[in-house]
Order: C-alpha cells, then structure tokens, then sequence
C-alpha cells in the first residue's frame, strides 16, 4: 500500500489481517481440533491493535483472549466483545470492581486475592470464574508449585469463585532445553495431584509460543500464542517448525529532501558528519514513535525496493536518512521502516538486534501516534484514529467533552456536519430530554392491561356507565438512586412534561379525557413492590402538575445503586368512547411483554399498532379473540425511546 498521492498521515502502521487469520490457521493446525486456543492480545495486541485483532481471532476459531489488565479487558468490552476475557498475571485490589462490571476472568496466585474477588462477587450476586497461575520456574507471577495444592483446595470452598482454569508460563520455551522439562514436570505432576483429589478443573494451559513450536507435546487442552500469531517466530531454532507471515509493517514518507557538500554535520550532536556529497532525506518520526533511539547510525529504511541507512541521532519526531544512492527519491515516497518493499525485508528481529532489545518491544512500541490500518485481500479493511487512547465514559469527568466526541463521531460517520448535528440533537432530545435528565435502563418490562365494566353500586356518580375500569400491572428492573419515589398522574400533556423532568418521578401517568373525571379519585396506586416487598404510600397530594403518590421506605437505602424489581398496580378509569389505549417506552429497555386483556367487556376488531425502535424491533404478537392480545420482545434485544404500542378497538 503506498499513500505518495494521498499523504494522509506522518505514518502509519499497516496490519495484513489475511496473514494474521493464515497465522491463525497454522497454529490450530499445529495443535490439532481437540486443543482450544487463547491469543495473547495485551498491550494493544503487541502493539497492532487489540480491538481488531481480536475480532479477527474470535472469527477465526479463538476461544478466549488474554489481557495483561482490567483496562484492557474494559477497553475489548466497551468494543462489543463478549467473549471470555482472561487477565494473565496478578491484579490489584483496585482492579476487581472493573474485572466484576465487565465480567473478565481474573487469574489467582494467592488466597488474599481470592477472598476479596469472593466479597465482591457475593455483593454483585454472581459467580465469578478465575484461572489459577501456578510458578513452575518463571520467577514472576503464581503461587509457588509446592503451595497451589492448597490454594485450589481453600478456593474451591469459596461460593462465588468458580475455578475454571489453571495454568503455568514457560521461562525459556523458544528453546529446547531441560529447564522447561523441569517446569512440565511440575506442572504435570501438580494436576495428577488435582485428579487425585477429586477436584476438576476444566481448562489447563501451560503453553506460548515457544512451546507450541518445540513442546507439542505440552499442549493439554488449551494454548495460548501471542508472538506467533502475529507472525514473529521466538527464536531462529523455530523458524523451520510452522509457516508463519509477519502481521505488522510501518511506514512514513519523505518529507524533505537537502544536499550537503562533505564535511556536513547530520543532526543532533553532529554523531554523523558526511564524507562526500550527500543527499540526505528526512522522514517525520523518531523515538517518540517508537522508533528507538539505539538505531541512530544503525537502522536502515526501504525506499524504492533498496535499504538505506538512517544518519545521525534520531531525535524524538524526525531523523534523517541517506538516499545518496537512490537518485530517484523524492518527497512524498513511501518509506518502510519494519515489513516489506519490493524484494528486500526489514524484520522485528532485525530491528530488535541492532536496537539490543527483542521483538516483543519493537511491536509493542512502533508506532505510538500512528493509525493503524487494517487490511484484508489487498484493501484497506478499517482505520483505527492517531488517538489511540481508552476512552471509558464512567472515567471522563467532563460531559460536554463527551456531548461534542459524540456529535464530531455522528458528523463524521454521516459525512455532513448538519445532518451529524440534526441526529445528534434528535438522538440527545429523545434519550435525555430538554432538561438533560439522567438516563435510566430498565430490562424486563412487563405491562398486563386487563379492561373490565365498573362495578355497579347504588349511588353511582353521574356518567360513571360511561367508564371501564383499567387495572394495569407494571413491572422491570433498573439500578435505584433513591429510596424515595413518586408515581405521578397528569391531566395535560404541559403537566406530564413537568413529571417527566423529576427525577424522582418513578413512574406517570396521563389520564385519559372524560366528563366528571376526578384525579384523586379515578387515579388509584393500589400497590407497590420493590423485589417483592410492599412499599408503603407515604403522602399523596394534588399538585400543579397533577397527582402525585410518594412512596419509600428506609430499608430501601440499602438497595441503592443495586439492580432492583419494580412492580406497580394502578386503577383508573377510561372513557369507553375513548377507543384507544396507548403504551409508550420513555427510557432504553432490554425485552418487553405487553399484554391486553378484553375478555370481560364487549370490545369490536381490537388490533395493536406497535412502534419499536431498536436493531431488532419487530415484535412477535399473539394472541385469542376476544380475550387478549400478547406483545413481546426478547429480554435480549434492547428497545429505545419513542417506542411502545396502541390497541384500538370498537364497541
């Protein structure tokens, strides 16, 4: 891929997806279809993008994916992934709140860490599944072989930790030497001894790359490449043991183009000084994007198919590369730091080796303000931003940041500022309202409307055979701020409005129009319940927008911030030349169940209109004649504001 006509970025990184899925396929070939495999994709997916990489990895075959941290983990969530998320070293107290919101698997060395994930996991009422690490010979993270016997025994006692998987980590698996067999043994023997105990720990993991190339023996039944997947081979020994294709390649252009007679200082320090006429080219990236400082009179480029060496110090945004020998070079040329051009190759390892590092941290580190790009059969797949950075809502502090990153997202993807703008504002209004309003979700919503003729007394008010009766049974899940509510009742639409703007209004109500309709007397609470407990009515009072029910209970308090069921009983009255009944979905909801039920009055051609927003909105409807009508939505699918339905019938 060459930008010369475009010149969109100071550089860029470029990520061959079709040599990452073929890196994937070869190692699955390698470990055979009994084995399940676990890519590595830490720190940014070494450095290629862990977003992308492991949508590709889960489309290819992976069952799970290893983080480094909770950050990580948080970042692949809020991207849409689901499946399970493993952190491959020890976490900090700090991170367990993080590993329960977003549902990663912690890995455990000692049984301190376990009793706090035991805690947190008991006040979240869920059960949370964990890797045991176990040091073999690393030195690093893991309980010490001799003492893991006992730490799976005290945490299989644990009632809200599931013990899911156990693993070690090979110190020297890129090359074949009796310490790793000493490690194996260990760790082979340590889960005879788990068998032996009776005690089942499903998945079992010790090999990476390295041993996957020189230890399949090692494999069990779960492994987890990182290096190899992203076609870097760990040693020299392993290159004739799997076909593997670099992933990653990183490039810029000319920018500047100079002469200079012999004798002529090259950047800072003058470390290089020219000893003939020279043409030197400047390129804009240095060690500030991961090009390491040790390469300064050492690395070279691609320019036109041929290896150039890179002059003088490369200080922290530019350095400077001799293209004396290349007449043809001009500003704008592609230039390639790390990957292909033509016929010649410039590798990680050869990189890692003048710099004295590893390949490991050339990955890791190239590229730090560069997009990256992805491709597949030849074009360009996805581009991920310069700003590379985690951006988590629940940490920016900021909500006017967070209002324009939304609106400049929305002009972009539109391509139009005022139709980016127009969506923006109708997407603000509808989730959030004028007033800003905190946003609620609900799931589980279950509306049961059951219409039925006025129980017939002596004195009757005026007009009351005019009415049906209308109870209605409202009930969902939503996280509670406050252990004090009101339901309110409206009589206009100006009045729902001001109800709707209360954040303490649980629940409104709009009374249908009617002759000798009496708010407090034909809008009746009759009963509420917060997971199965009665709520008491505290006070109700007439108000200037409307009927308002307050209700709370101090033992409510403790349920704050927690997910709780709200149930609501309502009775009211309903004008029967009045032919419709309407529903309506204010707030984001995941599933839906809405019931009509007719069966005891005389109701004519009863049909629902439904209306629902959502990536899956079509509803299933049942239902029997005469009696009721059954609309329903999956507890999977969410559905958003402006959603809801309308029964009309005729009498």
């Amino acid at each position: 891929m060459s930008l010369k006509k475009e010149q969109k970025y100071r550089s860029w990184v470029e990520v061959d997806l079709d040599n990452f899925i073929g890196n994937l396929k070869e190692i699955k070939r390698l470990i055979g279809p009994e084995v399940d495999f676990m890519p590595a994709v830490k720190a940014d997916a070494y450095g290629h993008g862990a977003i992308e990489i492991s949508h590709a990895a889960l489309k290819n075959g992976a069952k799970m994916l290893g983080v480094a941290n909770a950050d990580e983990g948080a970042q692949l969530r809020i991207s849409g992934i689901e499946a399970p998320i493993v952190i491959l070293g020890p976490s900090t107290a700090a991170e367990i709140e993080q590993i329960i919101k977003y549902n990663l698997t912690p890995s455990v060395s000692d049984i301190a860490f376990a009793k706090l994930l035991q805690k947190a996991s008991e006040k979240a009422d869920r059960k949370l599944p964990v890797h045991i690490e176990v040091d073999t010979g690393m030195g690093r993270g893991g309980t010490m072989h001799s003492e893991a016997l006992k730490l799976v025994r005290e945490i299989s006692k644990l009632s809200n930790i599931k013990l899911e998987g156990i693993f070690s980590h090979f110190a020297s698996s890129e090359a074949m030497i009796s310490y790793n067999d000493k490690q194996w043994q260990l760790f082979s023997d340590l889960l005879a001894d788990l068998e032996r105990s009776g005690i089942d720990i499903p998945l079992r993991h010790i090999d990476n790359s390295g041993a996957v190339l020189n230890y399949p023996e090692c494999k069990l039944n779960m492994v987890r490449p990182g290096l190899m997947t992203y076609g870097i081979y760990p040693s020299v020994e392993t290159q004739s043991k799997a076909k593997l294709s670099p992933v990653m390649s990183f490039k810029t252009s000319v920018v500047l183009l100079k002469d200079f007679p012999a004798g002529y200082g090259i950047g800072y320090g003058s470390t290089y000084v020219t000893s003939k006429p020279t043409r030197i080219a400047t390129i804009p990236v240095g060690y500030g994007d991961g090009y390491a400082f040790l390469l300064s009179n050492q690395g070279e480029a691609l320019i036109h198919g041929r290896r150039a060496p890179i002059v003088g110090r490369i200080s922290m945004d530019m350095c400077t590369i001799d293209v004396t020998q290349i007449p043809a070079c001009a500003v704008g040329d592609e230039v390639v730091l790390l990957g292909k051009q033509g016929k010649e190759y410039i590798s990680a390892n050869e990189i890692a080796q003048k710099a004295k590092t590893i390949s490991y941290e050339i990955l890791c580190a190239l590229g730090k303000r560069a997009p990256r790009i992805f491709l597949q059969k030849g074009k360009t797949d996805t581009i991920e931003p310069r700003l590379r950075r985690l951006f988590v809502p629940d940490e920016e502090k900021s909500i006017s940041r967070i209002d324009n990153i939304i609106r400049h997202c929305l002009q972009t993807r539109a391509r139009d500022e005022e139709l980016g703008n127009a969506i923006y504002y109708e997407m603000f209004e509808t989730l959030f309202g004028k007033e800003d309003r905190q946003l609620e979700l609900r799931s589980g919503f279950r509306y049961n409307i059951r219409i039925a003729q006025l129980p017939k007394v002596k004195k009757a008010a005026k007009h009351s055979d005019a009415y049906f009766r209308v109870s209605t049974h409202i009930e969902y899940k939503k996280t509670i701020k406050n252990n004090i509510f009101m339901i309110g009742c409206a009589l206009n639409n100006s009045q729902l409005a001001a109800l709707f703007e209360d954040p303490l209004c649980e629940y409104r109500w709009l009374l249908g129009s009617g002759k000798d309709l009496v708010i407090e007397r034909d809008f009746t609470v009759e009963r509420v319940r917060v997971d199965n407990k009665d709520i008491p009515v505290m006070e109700t009072k007439k108000t200037r927008r409307g009927y308002e029910v307050w209700c709370g209970s101090e033992k409510l308090k403790e349920k704050i911030n927690h997910e709780v069921k709200i149930e609501i009983e309502i009775a009211t009255k309903q004008a029967k030349d009045n032919k419709i009944f309407p529903v309506y979905l204010v707030y984001p909801t995941r599933g839906v169940d809405i019931n009509f039920n007719y069966e005891k009055v005389e109701l004519k051609n009863v049909k629902a209109e439904s209306f629902f927003a959502g990536r899956h909105p079509q509803p299933s409807i049942a239902g029997s004649k005469n009696k009721f009508i059954d609309i329903k939505i999956s507890d999977k699918e969410w559905i958003f504001p402006t959603s809801g339905v309308i029964f009309i019938w005729d009498i």
